[in-house]
């Protein structure tokens, strides 16, 4: 059984669907959320949205909530919690949608593995230019809801991830935006029972990062 680390962006869904192509269990995503805002930290995903993008996949929801802002111990602190809560039913394996940080990889191993767990990383290594083009291959759906304002035009927030994209991007950056370029939410693609419907809300520029706030229409998912 694995625990996902999940955001709700492509990453965490490319992470899934290697798992589950390979046959693995997934028993639940493991989603952290901001206290202050009710969103999913770092790309600022309503967790409305969230909810409804799991239920479509077929899939509950853990959630660790963290302060804003949030110290480092408090982080850790808290997802040590949540991993040993997981334990206890039954949980031993997670996994992680990193592609090629090793820093990032280094980090989840050090707090991960004292604590008893295996800790998988299922799209470590592969290019990032191709891991984004099969994800676009696949049929999956997003829509680009964070970037990095030092590394990206704000025209570049709320489009759909597709090949046109891709082709607009720099050079220098990352293809599937690894370092925090940007970020997205998939709202459709295999193993969706139903696309997550949405309505693009307001346009909010925060500590040097562009959010496109999306809301949840009722009834989808």
């Amino acid at each position: 059984m694995i625990a996902l680390a999940w955001s709700g962006g492509k990453d965490s869904m490319m992470a899934l669907h290697t798992l589950w192509r390979r046959g693995e269990a997934v028993a639940t995503l493991l989603v952290t959320l901001n206290e202050a805002f009710d969103r999913v930290t770092m790309h600022g995903v309503r967790r409305s949205l969230i909810h409804a993008q799991a239920a479509a996949l077929g899939l509950p929801v853990y959630e660790v909530w963290l302060p804003h802002p949030c110290p480092n111990e408090v982080y850790e602190q808290r997802m040590a919690e949540a991993t040993r809560r997981l334990m206890r039913q039954g949980i031993r394996r997670f996994a992680f949608g990193d592609l090629f940080l090793e820093e990032i990889r280094a980090y989840r191993l050090r707090h991960l593995l004292p604590l008893g767990v295996d800790v998988l990383f299922p799209l470590w290594g592969e290019p990032t230019r191709d891991l984004v083009q099969r994800f676009i291959a696949l049929g999956f759906r997003a829509v680009t809801v964070c970037i990095d304002g030092n590394r990206l035009d704000p025209k570049f927030l709320g489009r759909t991830l597709d090949l046109a994209f891709l082709a607009d991007l720099p050079a220098d950056v990352d293809p599937a935006g690894e370092n925090g370029e940007f970020h997205t939410f998939v709202y459709d693609g295999p193993g969706f029972r139903s696309p997550v419907a949405f309505a693009p809300g307001e346009v909010v520029f925060r500590d040097g990062f562009w959010f496109q706030d999306l809301i949840l229409i009722p009834g989808s998912s």
